[in-house]
């Protein structure tokens, strides 16, 4: 690889780090929270958003608690307390959630436990699903010793693992959760259905029209979508959302966008000249077992010229 490319693909690599960092600390706003909250969790349908904020319990941990059996817990001495956090650096490579966070119930005690997760696009590399189903497994069997001891089972809280996936053709909206079929005749079992939830998000690459069907997704997409200026994220998010773009969230705003384009922008270059090599490489060899010039250019979509140069440099 030369070092053009090479340097490329690591500032490339960094940018979209940074973007990364950045859209989960702007999803972590309570602000952005109580708006996601109101429109996914049952309870908190008719509840504003400005008293969904207050509901928010504790602290918001983003990208360092571990998803990893035995790691979540914090203990103190023989009791566990609460959710763990670990650093980046002592344990790379570690699974962690992206935001993960407590949510009391108006006018009750009982808390839910909220995680949200944020790709880029629906992930290739794995089922989406599966890796759902395993944190929100995970989040729940966690809470024995910290939220609730012994055989308590009826203490534990309600889990919401939420996963917004970008980049997708239309606006998607997916409630996965338990279901009771009965089989033969019918029973009462006690017990709470709505234990699990999986909420799978997906903002189309387009801005969404002003739609009261969309509107979770159009805060979202106006947060995410290339194109938008910092000034249309902000107008869209104060006038239509309520949501105050004090100072530090307009520089993180405006940082990101910037990113985001930087980002996109570089994958172009970066597939651009991946194309043009490949051609290059393609070029060579159909010389090399004897077809003529015009015939490669037809082979490659490269005009006869281009040809030419590529075949002189190999020379050269």
């Amino acid at each position: 690889m030369d070092s053009d490319l090479k340097n490329t693909l690591m500032m490339t690599e960094e940018m979209s780090t940074q973007y990364d960092t950045l859209a989960k600390n702007i999803l972590a706003r309570r602000s952005v929270l109580s708006h996601i909250l109101k429109a996914t969790v049952e309870d908190l349908r008719d509840v504003p958003p400005e008293e969904i904020e207050n509901l928010i319990d504790g602290e918001i941990y983003v990208g360092n608690v571990p998803v990893d059996a035995g790691l979540t817990n914090k203990a103190s001495g023989d009791r566990v307390v609460g959710l763990n956090t670990v650093q980046a650096e002592q344990f790379e490579g570690m699974v962690v959630y992206d935001i993960v966070f407590y949510v009391r119930i108006k006018d009750e005690r009982s808390k839910i436990i909220i995680n949200i997760e944020a790709q880029k696009d629906e992930p290739s590399g794995y089922n989406i699903l599966n890796r759902a189903i395993f944190y929100v497994s995970r989040l729940v069997s966690s809470q024995k010793e910290r939220d609730f001891t012994g055989r308590n089972f009826d203490d534990l809280s309600r889990v919401y693992s939420i996963w917004i996936c970008m980049n997708m053709d239309k606006c998607i909206w997916n409630h996965v959760h338990l279901t009771n079929d009965a089989i033969l005749d019918d029973h009462d079992w006690n017990g709470k259905l709505d234990m699990l939830n999986i909420v799978l998000l997906g903002l189309p690459k387009e801005l969404p029209p002003q739609d009261e069907r969309y509107k979770l997704h159009r805060m979202l997409s106006a947060l995410f979508t290339l194109g938008l200026t910092s000034n249309e994220r902000i107008d869209i998010l104060e006038n239509e959302y309520s949501i105050p773009a004090v100072r530090d969230f307009r520089e993180e705003l405006n940082t990101m966008c910037n990113l985001g384009q930087g980002v996109y922008e570089r994958g172009i270059e970066k597939g651009t000249e991946k194309l043009r090599k490949d051609h290059k490489a393609t070029a060579v060899y159909l010389h090399s077992i004897g077809l003529d010039i015009k015939t490669i250019a037809e082979a490659v979509s490269e005009t006869p010229k281009q040809i030419k140069e590529w075949l002189m440099e190999t020379l050269s």
